[in-house]
């Protein structure tokens, strides 16, 4: 690299301190600066950096001591850092729209420091704020210079209390009055609540409320999203015909205010339609530019797709901050060893080895599909924004709701599974609450659920497969897609035929491996599905019974093979480019080889029954090249981690120290402020103990 980036990276990814992980550092194969370097650009590492400092230089963020804080202290401290984000203005409006991924850095930098922060900006700024953008019009462009203000603070409220997933039964009614231009807004019963909506508990003023839009003689017109009051701006009082309140202490999260609204014939002007999917006039004629109710519905719903790529970035956070701190613990805990006097790093064990570096490789994998995958959405959303209506764009709008739909199980899975490995190699040192693993098990147990359930979501997936099989079979479609990743289902037959023939271990590690037999897997689930699907048809099964009868072991495996299928294809063609600096080419291909094996090491019982596999020899090649994989990686183990570890103020974990000295004192994590007001109180603590020794000795 020239040495010009090197100076840049010496400024922005000063040295370590030194300490028992130096010695795994020097072991490394690469440059751990030149890597963060290449993934994430001086401009993104520049706007990490100026986050991480502003929360560690600033006393409201400082960790509090002594255990969890109180409820009702720890969510009225939220809300006054979340009010000290905006004025720090790490990021202005500007920087937003010109440069999306530096929002996504935004809030995961504040997710890795505490997701309850992170979920409040995010839900205010990027789910309320987009929602209005993206919606709605012109006329609704006001709030979005008030959201940045803080003069009013958002929600959005589309689950009720008897309905989630089934969006289409929500029951919140908005009746238009043409009489006085007017909808009404109104909960029919108490199960039409709703309900877990995020910063509605205490804080939100106005809510992106989704209802069932009635016109005078039209009948319903669908779900369609609103701008509605719920508060008062300056007392938090709610508004007349508003019942809110907060529903109580969750598993994790609890900084965050989810809550709870029942509307009672609240009035709202018409103005206050997010009319982008569909308008009423003033006399109360519906009107929508969409000839599809399905497509106007799509879109309507649209910044949900949003939420779900956001959701797969929070969990990629949680795995990266996990596998942080077991590594770094796991370099430095020594146990056991060849002889009685000696004891080596529990890092040594092949066993350690194959329980944590596959979620390390995890991690880096899922962490640039998710990105790719948010830059898909961005195209999106602006051709929507630029009101293009053509067939390439609806099929682009297909393509991302069916991959965001699989990505938040696959990464939200990989997550919770990830943490509790890492929970579990970490011994009791990783039940202690201080050591973070535990919070982050239950910050990220809500991703498995919110914004659609995950294996409900999973049918989103496999539906669209099945549904470009049957345009294959009836006219001969192609299957192509604008981003590629159904195109190999153009050769499914083809691919159907296709065997696992790897000459040698050698062959092996390489990710074009896993890529091959997942294509097969796909298309041998694909068939599968298919089959079944149409043997329930025949049988007498109505269309609904029949893909309910068909989800486990069928549709459920498939869609998750085909994102496991994306995130491999992404990973590799990513690792192997020409662009990836020759020094670094070696420990990111062994990533992605080690990914798509250990993945696809899941799948072996399909792989034999299917016939891709034959003999033994195949299962024992996948399994000997992954713990190969992990022997290759094990010295670039702790480097790997530097990259995406944040500074030990936001880690907050002691065992996961930067430095390695895990017997320290925790100071660190307090903060600069909060350590110098720690030294006093200590101080002060020393000269109470000494004059109580004074009065003992007299």
């Amino acid at each position: 690299m020239a040495s010009s980036s090197e100076g840049s990276g010496d400024a922005l990814l000063p040295d370590f301190p030194r300490g028992p992980l130096q010695a795994y550092r020097a072991r490394a194969s690469f440059s751990w600066k030149e890597l963060a370097l290449f993934l994430e650009g001086e401009d993104m590492l520049r706007l990490k950096k100026t986050i991480f400092s502003a929360l560690e230089d600033d006393p409201l963020f400082a960790r509090p001591g002594g255990g969890d804080l109180p409820m009702e202290k720890y969510r009225e401290l939220n809300f006054l850092r979340c009010r000290r984000v905006f004025e720090h203005d790490l990021l202005r409006v500007e920087d937003m729209l010109q440069s999306p991924l530096k929002v996504w850095a935004l809030v995961n930098c504040l997710g890795m420091y505490d997701w309850s922060l992170a979920a409040k900006f995010f839900l205010n700024v990027l789910v309320f704020g987009s929602a209005i953008y993206n919606s709605g019009s012109e006329r609704h462009f006001k709030y979005i210079p008030k959201i940045f203000s803080m003069e009013i603070f958002g929600c959005f409220a589309l689950t009720e209390l008897s309905h989630g997933t089934n969006t289409k039964a929500i029951r919140t009614t908005a009746h238009y009055d043409p009489t006085t231009e007017e909808f009404i807004i109104h909960s029919p019963d108490f199960e039409a609540a709703k309900f877990w909506v995020g910063n509605m508990g205490k804080t939100a003023t106005h809510a992106v409320v989704f209802a069932q839009l009635h016109t005078p003689g039209g009948g319903c017109h669908g779900l369609h999203a609103f701008v509605v009051q719920i508060r008062d701006p300056k007392t938090l009082l709610p508004m007349p015909g508003v019942m809110v309140g907060d529903i109580g202490k969750k598993l994790g999260q609890n900084g965050l205010d989810n809550g709870f609204a029942m509307f009672h014939q609240v009035r709202i002007p018409r103005q206050d339609l997010l009319n982008r999917a569909g308008d009423v006039t003033p006399e109360g004629t519906y009107v929508t530019p969409f000839k599809d109710d399905r497509q106007r519905f799509r879109m309507s719903l649209a910044s949900l797709s949003s939420s779900r790529v956001s959701i797969v970035g929070m969990s990629v956070v949680n795995l990266k901050l996990a596998v942080s701190i077991a590594i770094r613990f796991s370099a430095t805990r020594r146990q056991f060893g060849p002889t009685d006097k000696e004891e080596i790093p529990v890092l040594e064990y092949q066993m350690q080895q194959w329980r944590l570096l596959p979620y390390l490789a995890a991690a880096y994998a899922l962490d640039h599909f998710s990105k790719s995958l948010f830059l898909d959405m961005v195209e999106l959303q602006q051709g929507r924004l630029g009101k293009d209506a053509s067939a390439g764009q609806a099929e682009l709008g297909r393509e991302i709701h069916a991959l965001a739909s699989a990505s938040k199980p696959l990464a939200s899975w990989t997550a919770q599974r990830g943490i509790q490995e890492c929970r579990e190699a970490c011994g009791g040192h990783g039940y202690l609450a201080m050591n973070r693993l535990g919070h982050l098990r239950d910050d990220n147990d809500p991703n498995c659920t919110y914004e659609g359930d995950n294996n409900v979501l999973l049918q989103q997936t496999s539906n669209y497969l099945l549904s470009l099989l049957a345009r294959r079979a009836q006219g001969g479609a192609h299957c192509k897609s604008r981003l590629k990743t159904v195109d190999f289902l153009e050769a499914y037959p083809d691919i159907l035929g296709q065997r696992f023939e790897v000459p040698s271990l050698e062959d092996c590690l390489d990710s074009s491996v896993p890529l091959a037999a997942y294509e097969w897997l796909v298309c041998y689930l694909l068939r599968e599905s298919d089959q079944k699907l149409n043997q329930e048809k025949r049988s007498g099964s109505n269309d609904f019974e029949a893909r309910n009868n068909c989800q486990v072991y069928y549709c459920r495996s498939l869609a998750l093979a085909f994102l496991e299928l994306t995130v491999v294809r992404r990973f590799h063609e990513h690792t192997h480019q020409p662009s990836v600096p020759p020094p670094l080419r070696a420990v990111l291909r062994r990533l992605s080889a080690l990914y798509g094996l250990w993945s696809l090491s899941q799948h072996t019982a399909l792989l034999y029954r299917g016939g891709y596999f034959s003999g033994e020899q195949a299962g024992k090649m996948i399994e000997t090249a992954i713990l190969d994989l992990c022997s290759q990686l094990k010295d670039d183990a702790v480097a790997l981690v530097d990259v995406i570890a944040p500074p030990d103020f936001v880690l907050d974990s002691p065992i996961g120290r930067a430095d390695g000295e895990v017997r320290r004192s925790p100071l660190p994590w307090l903060g600069r402020s909060g350590r110098r007001r720690a030294l006093r109180h200590q101080r002060g603590l020393f000269w109470q103990l000494m004059a109580v020794i004074a009065d003992l000795r007299g």
